[in-house]
């Protein structure tokens, strides 16, 4: 059974190191970076570090992975954040050293591809942070959602039972980083309908889980990261979301029926699932098709949970992942789903 701890957290004027895990789009697009940069300085106080890797674009697996170790051995960084995410991490894994991780904890602040990163973190007995990456989340046009910006402090400076809330507005439509004129204004955003809870009939508290579903299902495929002994995950909370690659609701159900036949559905009390990506440069759609893929997400999942976790507490549309806001989650960390209160609380 691993023992989880959370790291110490950095105070005001303290460095965080400011890393590419997976793809170097700040060199690419470096407005939506330098933004975020600037508000880590002038909203959070802490100085960003960068490293060799983190704007280059097609960097190597040994690079990042440099960058990776000198960011967590240097005692003068005091947190590390992902820049974005991306969809090669899993190539990082194999060559961390985890004794020189575990030695020297950090908090770890990352989403999508850094599933991989957080996985590996909590297997070393670290807590680490789902969400709030600098391009996304930092880096959002106009200011950081409130939300965001909020749950970000929260987990940074602060330690102790966090109460997340459904968003009152949202959005998953992107604007072109490219474009200087999509910083100019604030998103458009959509109305929030809250979270739709599924069997809230109890409260469950426990260690949590999971990340981008599609990244867990590389892992699955990979057999990296995943604990032979599950009865770890006994009781726990199961996170999970999908990207903008918007996998179908058939694409969904079968990784968590893989899920279901590793054994892994069945050992977590509740499951959160983040509200799906609607919209993509690649697929535009309508509202009536953004609410017909919502929809066959959603049916998906139920049918997965229902085969094999049918009593499991599902709490759907919660607000972290690929969409705005990003709700920050402690990955390892304490997660209490309360459902006749219809309450989401976090340890950070």
């Amino acid at each position: 059974m691993t023992v989880i701890s959370y790291p110490p957290k950095p105070f005001p004027g303290d460095r965080i190191a400011v890393l590419s895990p997976g793809a170097g789009l700040p060199g690419l697009f470096p407005r939506p970076f330098e933004l975020g940069l600037e508000r880590l300085r002038k909203d959070y106080e802490l100085e960003p570090v960068e490293y060799p890797a983190t704007r280059k674009m097609g960097s190597t697996p040994q690079e990042r992975a440099d960058d990776i170790h000198a960011a967590f051995a240097d005692p003068g960084i005091k947190a590390v954040m992902a820049s974005v995410g991306g969809d090669d991490q899993i190539t990082v894994l194999p060559l961390l050293d985890r004794e020189l991780i575990r030695a020297n904890p950090k908090p770890f602040f990352g989403m999508s591809d850094n599933t991989n990163l957080l996985m590996l973190l909590r297997n070393a007995g670290i807590v680490g942070y789902h969400g709030a990456t600098v391009m996304t989340a930092l880096g959002r046009p106009g200011a950081m959602d409130p939300l965001t910006a909020k749950s970000l402090r929260a987990a940074l400076f602060t330690s102790g039972e966090y109460e997340l809330k459904p968003a009152e507005r949202w959005n998953d439509v992107d604007r072109d980083w490219a474009d200087p004129a999509t910083f100019e204004a604030e998103p458009e955003t959509r109305p929030g309908a809250g979270w739709s809870w599924v069997k809230p009939d109890r409260v469950v508290e426990g260690h949590s889980w999971g990340g981008c579903l599609e990244i867990v299902g590389w892992l699955l495929m990979a057999d990296r990261e995943i604990p032979h002994d599950l009865s770890e995950f006994d009781g726990g909370v199961l996170l999970l979301e999908t990207s903008e690659e918007m996998p179908s609701g058939t694409e969904v159900f079968r990784t968590l029926r893989n899920m279901g036949e590793r054994g892994l559905l069945q050992r977590f009390s509740a499951l959160l699932m983040g509200r799906p990506k609607t919209w993509s440069f690649d697929r535009p759609n309508s509202a009536e098709e953004a609410t017909r893929y919502a929809a066959g997400q959603r049916e998906a999942v139920l049918r997965a949970m229902e085969a094999y976790a049918p009593d499991t507490t599902i709490v759907f549309d919660v607000d972290f992942g690929h969409t705005s806001p990003q709700l920050v989650i402690p990955y390892g960390g304490l997660v209490r789903v309360d459902g006749p209160a219809r309450r989401i609380t976090v340890t950070y």
